[in-house]
């Protein structure tokens, strides 16, 4: 593909990439924030989170790369990019859990968007990459869907 092709997918993928980024941010503050009685379960599982979106981070950063643009590595241009809502400051562990659920499902939508515009650009690496995040915000969902329930 050239750099010309890659437009579309590069597009995608930023979207992808700012949405992970703010996502990786929000978890982090909800781990470092969050009290009350379910306090331990919570701060571990969101640590685990913010943990394995910031490895994504850099993979996607790098798909960009490897298509030949520029990743976006700043806090403004995240901020243009993002669709991902800042975290809520002072609220309880639940209502965190069930903002960060409506995150994941945002996230898995953006990568099934990206996956299309992989696939129609016959790039299998971007389609396999936003396989994983898809598999990854789904499952990620469900944890929190139970949690809150």
């Amino acid at each position: 593909m050239s750099k010309a092709s890659n437009t579309p997918v590069v597009d995608a993928l930023k979207q992808v990439l700012a949405d992970t980024y703010a996502l990786q941010i929000k978890t982090q503050n909800y781990h470092w924030n969050v009290e009350g009685p379910q306090f331990r379960s919570l701060h571990l599982m969101f640590e685990e989170q913010y943990k394995e979106l910031f490895a994504a981070v850099d993979e996607v950063a790098e798909r960009i790369r490897a298509l030949g643009d520029y990743a976006p590595g700043s806090f403004k241009a995240f901020s243009e990019l993002t669709k991902v809502s800042p975290p809520k400051d002072g609220i309880e562990g639940t209502a965190m859990v069930k903002d960060l659920l409506k995150s994941h499902e945002l996230l898995s939508e953006q990568a099934k968007a990206a996956l299309a515009v992989g696939e129609k650009a016959g790039d299998d690496s971007t389609v396999d990459l936003m396989t994983d995040r898809i598999t990854y915000h789904d499952k990620t969902a469900w944890m929190l869907r139970s949690t809150a329930a």
